[in-house]
């Protein structure tokens, strides 16, 4: 992938983790690689991203599958973010409080007014999957 495509892309999750909002939290996530239609990122697990017992809360688990996959649909041709209608996830081991996590993001299908996408979460160290995510999104008519 050409540099200046994977640098609009870093740009754009900056501007989307970027401010005084809820998303800040997502500040240290790394875009690793970006083709059309997928994304990958990279994350350390830090004490503002864990629940009381020390892992990857949940709720910041979902806020990665929202929006890595969001970006990944703005790599597309039409470069539409869309609105959320429907996000699940499949929570299957726990990342613990220092360890590195990989976000990969793939749009599925892209239609004329409905995406699909799927988010896996692994840790970068073993590979094992810790998550998996899908979101559709309303990309209008």
């Amino acid at each position: 992938m050409a540099g200046s495509t994977l640098n609009a892309i870093r740009q754009v999750v900056q501007g989307l983790t970027g401010g005084t909002g809820f998303d800040r939290i997502l500040n240290k996530m790394a875009v690793v690689s970006a083709s059309p239609g997928k994304l990958v990122c990279e994350m350390k697990v830090e004490e503002e991203h864990v629940n009381r017992a020390g892992n990857l809360h949940g709720g910041m688990t979902a806020t990665l599958v929202d929006v890595v996959s969001t970006t990944a649909l703005l790599n597309t041709e039409r470069a539409l973010p869309g609105v959320s209608i429907d996000m699940n996830i499949t929570y299957m081991n726990a990342a613990k409080l220092g360890e590195e996590i990989i976000i990969t993001a793939q749009v599925l299908k892209e239609g004329k007014s409905l995406a699909f996408t799927s988010v896996d979460v692994t840790n970068k160290v073993t590979g094992k999957l810790l998550a998996q995510g899908r979101h559709t999104k309303h990309l209008g008519t």
